[in-house]
């Protein structure tokens, strides 16, 4: 009896001593629920121009910028409630203050802002034969704003709109890249439907 009890005794405390391995498990990403791509008209009173946009975007004119009245009547934002991110969009008239030179440079040096923590720029000029062109800046790294544009007519006399994506989260590429690819698209869209009121 005696030797059966202290053969268990050695053999738990043999058993007790051996390394424990522990794994932690991979860090997970929330699942994402992307909605069917189904698009609508931008025709609002306050804008001289329209676009399509997505059924799942909810447009909010800005009434008031840090307390103060915006510069424009059109200045909204294309808000995703399902991915907790906003397309800030705010029309400049073409003006001797505010002329396409200085528009154009401002949307350059917003742009830039973010290359403190890019990892590359990419710009892409963009042009329609309906008297709309543009340029498309898109950042990759931990940056606030991934993608950034601006649309103006052809001769660059009268309109000037210029937009920022930003998603309410920290910076984080890796998991952001899905929904981000998913967004982009929709400003595509954006693009391709864009057209000017005269």
């Amino acid at each position: 009896m005696k030797h059966t009890l202290l053969f268990t005794f050695l053999f738990f405390l043999l058993a007790g001593c051996q390394e424990v391995i522990f794994t932690p498990k991979p860090r997970g990403y929330p699942r994402v629920h992307y909605p069917d791509k189904k698009f609508q008209t931008f025709e609002e009173e306050y804008c001289n121009f329209t676009f399509e946009y997505p059924q799942y975007g909810l447009i909010q004119q800005d009434k008031d910028f840090f307390e103060e009245e915006p510069v424009h009547s059109c200045w909204f934002d294309i808000f995703y409630p399902d991915f907790d991110s906003r397309i800030y969009c705010s029309y400049y008239p073409i003006s001797k203050e505010n002329t396409l030179e200085k528009l154009q440079a401002d949307a350059f040096k917003m742009s830039d802002w973010h290359l403190k923590k890019a990892t590359y720029k990419e710009e892409t000029p963009f042009k329609k034969n309906n008297n709309v062109r543009g340029m498309l800046f898109e950042v990759e790294g931990p940056v606030a704003s991934h993608l950034q544009f601006y649309l103006t007519d052809s001769l660059g006399e009268k309109h000037f709109l210029r937009g920022a994506l930003y998603f309410n989260t920290h910076a984080r590429p890796d998991s952001l890249a899905p929904v981000y690819d998913f967004v982009k698209q929709d400003v595509q869209k954006l693009f391709e439907t864009f057209e000017w009121n005269e």
